[in-house]
């Protein structure tokens, strides 16, 4: 195997994952274009919002800080509800790399001391291989006439 092959396709991106006793809606609607949602209903028996950035990050560290600066910048009645809200989680989504190849990421404290001080946990998905493997084509016998 060769160590050295970093396979920098992995990440996919940083998602952020809020579980509250109370309503969702006015939070991520404070968040405004910044963000799409991906869900926002229930589950588990409490309120949940699944959001991404709208314009998505190149690094996990990075996706973590644009997080914190939207969550920073919340009116004080959205961000009491943060503040409420059971969990709040920057969730890493990593693929799996190719056989033969890895991926490495480091998530600085910059980011790190950012996640802590709006309260939220650094949570990492790994995803088995999405990409479609490429098929071999398939070998169409000639015709024969004999």
């Amino acid at each position: 195997m060769n160590t050295s092959n970093l396979d920098k396709s992995c990440f996919i991106s940083v998602a952020l994952e809020v579980f509250s006793k109370s309503e969702l809606k006015s939070l991520v609607t404070a968040f405004g274009s910044k963000v799409h949602v991906h869900y926002l209903g229930m589950e588990f028996g409490l309120f949940k919002a699944y959001l991404g950035l709208a314009v998505q990050s190149k690094t996990p560290e990075a996706g973590i800080l644009q997080y914190c600066k939207l969550i920073q910048k919340l009116p004080p009645s959205e961000r009491a509800a943060w503040n409420a809200a059971k969990s709040r989680s920057f969730d890493i989504g990593i693929e799996a790399p190719k056989r033969g190849s890895h991926y490495w990421v480091a998530v600085g404290s910059d980011a790190v001391c950012a996640a802590s001080e709006v309260g939220a946990q650094i949570a990492i998905s790994v995803y088995g291989g999405m990409k479609a493997a490429r098929q071999p084509k398939k070998k169409v016998p000639a015709n024969r006439s004999d």
